[in-house]
């Protein structure tokens, strides 16, 4: 059952939040030139860091979605970075997917963190049924934990009861994305990815258990 308290004061708290905005940039252009870098995970580090991580994928994905404005590229880049994963290619892939194209429909904060778990449990064997199989079901219970923290899935849906509180579909026009941005709607919109890099981090640590 979502706390629709607690998820008013997070955004609350994203609204007023000041933004370094150079220091933002200047890591997103790092990782322009330079790529993703690789990673070897230590099973024994991760665990014992848990919330450690948690906490700064989260502050990523936060940080991330105001600076690209693109909530699924927000939640894939604070994935991949954290656990070494994929290439900006997939970043740039994913510029159409907040609300899926702009639609309202499924949220950035769950098609960014599936794109990760594709990459993470998925096998480079295409005809390996058990790896795909087995990264749908964790996929699907990751989006079943997603929904309960926020109360929905869909990207309108969420504006309206989470992040606005009247409906908008910023993706619909030139004014909607202007009211959207002037009602800090990239602000408070972090809290959607935020919330989905913890759960899908959590996810993938605790299956190295």
């Amino acid at each position: 059952m979502a706390d629709y308290v607690a998820l008013k004061k997070k955004v609350d708290e994203l609204a007023e939040r000041v933004w370094d905005v150079p220091a933002l940039e200047a890591r997103i252009r790092k990782l322009s030139r330079g790529g993703i870098p690789k990673k070897k995970l230590d099973r024994e580090v991760m665990l014992a860091n848990k919330q450690q991580i948690l906490g700064r994928v989260q502050l990523r994905a936060e940080e991330y979605n105001f600076i690209l404005k693109n909530c699924a590229q927000g939640t894939a880049l604070a994935l991949m970075e954290e656990f070494g994963l994929g290439n900006m290619e997939i970043i740039k892939a994913l510029t159409p997917f907040p609300g899926v194209g702009g639609t309202g429909e499924i949220c950035g904060g769950i098609t960014g963190s599936l794109i990760s778990f594709g990459l993470y449990f998925g096998s480079d064997d295409r005809l390996d049924y058990e790896a795909m199989n087995n990264t749908i079901m964790i996929s699907q219970k990751f989006m079943a934990f997603f929904e309960g923290q926020i109360g929905h899935m869909y990207c309108a849906d969420i504006i309206e009861t989470v992040i606005l509180g009247h409906r908008l579909n910023p993706g619909e026009s030139e004014s909607a994305m202007a009211t959207f941005t002037q009602e800090k709607g990239f602000e408070k919109c972090g809290l959607p990815p935020g919330i989905g890099v913890r759960l899908a981090a959590e996810f993938i640590i605790d299956s190295m258990k």
